[in-house]
């Protein structure tokens, strides 16, 4: 009986080293390269992909806090790159996930500062689409853009702001 104890604890004790080396493993591979000190590389290492930017977007914007919502936007993002896109974005610190008292299974994804201060940057983006893409595609209308930078980064932060304080 002892030499079953035995056993079962150095199977045990081997899969808990197994767990912790992959989870070293998983850790390691989502340390970001960054591919130098330039602070434009810098950023476009972390936010320049297909996609983070425009999970931001819905997120400040559009108000979308769920993987159920943010994946539903029409650019159709496959979950497995969501999944790792939100990752991503939370080990760099630009959101982060909560649990809602009443609803203790599904993650709300919400901006941080750092997340916040991307807007004059999304503002950007939408005012350079709009007056430079329309040749080539079919552009939606986007109300407000026609006031001024800082009056659209300022409404945008504070509707989302409001959002934030409502809803959570």
């Amino acid at each position: 009986m002892l030499f079953k104890f035995c056993i079962f604890a150095i199977e045990s004790k081997a899969k808990v080293i197994i767990t912790i080396e992959s989870i070293v493993i998983i850790l390691k591979k989502m340390e970001k390269e960054f591919r130098s000190g330039c602070p434009i590389s810098s950023t476009l290492d972390v936010v320049g992909d297909k996609w983070s930017l425009l999970i931001i977007r819905d997120m400040l914007v559009k108000h979308k806090k769920t993987f159920k919502e943010i994946s539903d936007s029409d650019e159709k993002i496959a979950p497995s790159i969501l999944s790792a896109r939100l990752k991503l974005l939370e080990t760099y610190k630009l959101i982060f996930k909560i649990k809602l008292p009443e609803n203790k299974k599904e993650n709300i994804y919400l901006l941080t500062p750092k997340g916040i201060s991307l807007t004059p940057i999304i503002v950007e983006f939408s005012l350079w689409g709009t007056d430079n893409m329309r040749e080539f595609t079919t552009i939606d209308d986007i109300d407000g853009l026609n006031l001024d930078k800082s009056d659209i980064i300022k409404s945008v932060q504070d509707s989302y702001s409001a959002m934030v304080n409502t809803h959570c």
